[in-house]
């Protein structure tokens, strides 16, 4: 879809499509957009637990748009279509993938429980992970097979999301090195255009990143509300902060 017929796109009453954990998707007046809206809200453990934070929503959205604009720059095809507040933004509605695709860079979270190997231990190669998308079962880790055996995505589409996943992780790690952050890990989602082709959705945050500051190692994303370590605002501003400066 060109990027030249979005900008009379509305949401309409009760047009509520879902709501997330930290987002709201609206259908709006023309049904190849979807409208976008930034929650001031925190969750861990899969949603149930859940907390108000004030200007959270702000941050995410802000930080999202540049990332989406840099790896577009580089040739990565994302659902970004327009920022139209603070808050909200405009995407290509798209066929989602129920898949979230895992790069792990160095070792943290649950990698580190169930291998009993030391936090940050860098991981060569990158590890890549499946897992299905489902509040109900908790995402669980998912593999080839049972991707092919479900019908979630061809082995040919397999192909794409994991190569996509490199680029994007080199893309993004690079990014990250030139501010003096650690992308340790992250979480990604596709889905298909209307012709079918498999591009970047959902957002782009600290929310679903692990950031670590390299001179610090103070953590900058979710983990510190995960941990109750502080207000996870502070570092979500400072990720904003360097972003703005190269990007």
């Amino acid at each position: 879809m060109t990027k030249t017929n979005y900008d009379n796109a509305v949401i309409e009453q009760g047009n509520l499509k879902y709501e997330g954990k930290a987002k709201q998707v609206y259908l709006t007046n023309q049904p190849d957009i979807l409208w976008i809206h930034y929650l001031d809200q925190a969750t861990a453990l899969n949603g149930k637990v859940k907390e108000t934070i004030i200007g959270k929503g702000e941050i995410n959205s802000k930080i999202s748009h540049l990332l989406f604009t840099y790896l577009e720059k580089h040739g990565v095809a994302q659902h970004y279509l327009k920022t139209v507040s603070q808050t909200d933004e405009l995407v290509q509605a798209l066929q989602m993938i129920p898949i979230e695709v895992v790069s792990r860079n160095f070792a943290a979270g649950h990698f580190v429980s169930h291998f009993a190997v030391p936090n940050q231990m860098p991981l060569h190669p990158v590890v890549q992970e499946f897992y299905y998308k489902s509040d109900a079962l908790d995402d669980p880790f998912i593999n080839d097979s049972q991707i092919l055996a479900l019908g979630f995505a061809s082995p040919d589409e397999l192909a794409v999301l994991r190569q996509q996943a490199q680029i994007i992780n080199d893309l993004l790690g690079q990014l990250f090195e030139q501010v003096g952050i650690r992308l340790v890990d992250f979480k990604l989602e596709f889905g298909r255009n209307t012709a079918g082709t498999i591009i970047l959705a959902d957002e782009l945050s600290p929310d679903n990143m692990r950031l670590i500051d390299q001179q610090t190692g103070h953590s900058l994303d979710k983990d510190v509300f995960r941990q109750h370590t502080g207000d996870v605002t502070v570092g979500y501003r400072e990720v904003l902060r360097r972003l703005e400066q190269v990007i």
